[in-house]
């Protein structure tokens, strides 16, 4: 098939092939520190949720294309103080490498011009406690949010008794502040954010860089092209929330320069781009079950233009109104989201508790791949045993496959 056009299969291997997947996991080395600077160097940046009820959303997708590694070294690399990695919002919050930190600096502006502009935005109305935050972390060196807020409390207001500013003050002006730039994260505690200057945490040759709008929007868009395999030009405004107005001249000079090429997918309805690094298997081997925020499924309008897949996360979603469960994770084998599965690690009892599992469609689920999955999750978060719960039209068939016992070194 020439590359001016993709089968929707093709489609969903180029895509998969340029995220990552399509090696063997769990092939006798545990991947350490090369694979995973390798994989966050590929993705661009790793989401951070705070649900915890299976995993931390950043740590699961090394898991889902490497296998079972070791937490402890995600850990160092990602959150240490004057690392590789720093904060941002880049897609939402998320990690991402120092160097494309300068990349975002338009939206910094966009931010801090925004609410300056704002009569009733907090930058705007609370200039003396900016100046305090600023002046608190420039003298202690960098701090997690708690810390500043009891050394706010301690200082009573000129105009009132009892605290000077509250938690929420305290908060929503750190969090402005690292929105605009004038702080970053120096890594975290206990998974609390600790924010410090810029000159703080990040080299003289990271703060020197000043990228300008558009060259800003055609690395972003470059990277997401490459990360994406094949997508529409609103799968790749999606991956670091670009204006589509930003997007489209950035596409278009790629274009030019041989980065992307236009590709149809018949059934997709609009023109995909098809970067130029992307391999086009003739099959992909694949076994796992993806975070909500896997760049594979997170824009879900691409999830279901890839997979025919429906997703919509139902943790807000009343209990009684949910379709699939709480915490639902999709289950990729092969090309394909064949099921989802509701997942809780008990970590208390040393179960992982799969509360609902459900097929997808008419699509055929291998169940004892997926149990072998579940089992390498299990191990990986040191639980000792499975139990299948009775919800889904998939628990039947997977029960006796995956319940019981788990063998592992409970990799931390």
């Amino acid at each position: 098939m020439p590359r001016q056009q993709l089968s929707p299969a093709q489609a969903r291997r180029v895509a998969l092939a340029a995220q990552g997947f399509g090696r063997p996991v769990d092939a006798g080395v545990r991947p350490g520190t090369r694979q995973l600077n390798s994989l966050v160097d590929r993705l661009g940046l790793l989401q951070i949720d705070s649900v915890n009820v299976f995993e931390r959303s950043h740590y699961l997708p090394a898991l889902a294309r490497l296998g079972s590694y070791d937490r402890a070294t995600l850990d160092r690399l990602t959150f240490a103080p004057r690392g590789r990695y720093v904060e941002y919002w880049a897609h939402e919050a998320a990690i991402v490498p120092v160097a494309t930190w300068p990349l975002f600096r338009f939206r910094m502006r966009d931010h801090d011009a925004k609410w300056r502009g704002d009569a009733s935005s907090w930058l705007s109305t609370s200039p003396r406690m900016e100046r305090w935050l600023l002046d608190e972390i420039r003298d202690k060196g960098p701090l997690p949010a708690s810390l500043v807020e009891a050394d706010a409390a301690v200082f009573p207001r000129p105009d009132r008794t009892g605290p000077w500013w509250g938690w929420g003050d305290v908060k929503r002006g750190l969090e402005s502040l690292f929105r605009t730039g004038a702080l970053v994260s120096a890594g975290r505690r206990r998974f609390e954010r600790v924010y410090a200057l810029p000159e703080q945490v990040l080299a003289d040759e990271v703060l020197a860089v000043d990228v300008d709008r558009h060259e800003s929007h055609r690395r972003l868009v470059a990277h997401a092209a490459r990360a994406s395999g094949v997508a529409t030009t609103s799968d790749l405004a999606d991956y670091f929330r670009l204006k589509t107005a930003d997007v489209v001249p950035a596409l278009r000079e790629l274009h030019d320069e041989g980065v992307v090429e236009p590709v149809v997918v018949p059934g997709w309805g609009s023109t995909a781009w098809l970067h130029r690094d992307a391999r086009v298997p003739r099959r992909l081997e694949s076994d796992a079950v993806l975070s909500p925020f896997d760049p594979v499924v997170w824009h879900r309008p691409r999830a279901k233009r890839l997979f025919g897949f429906h997703y919509r996360i139902e943790i807000y979603t009343p209990r009684e109104r949910r379709v699939h469960g709480y915490y639902v994770l999709p289950v990729l084998q092969g090309d394909q989201l064949v099921g989802r599965v509701d997942l809780k690690s008990d970590r208390q009892a040393g179960v992982l508790r799969v509360r609902s599992a459900w097929r997808e469609r008419d699509l055929a689920v291998d169940v004892d791949l997926l149990a072998t999955t579940l089992r390498r999750a299990a191990a990986w978060q040191g639980l000792t045993s499975i139990e299948v719960e009775e919800r889904g039209d998939l628990a039947d068939a997977l029960r006796p496959a995956a319940s019981g016992p788990v063998e592992g070194d409970g990799s931390d």
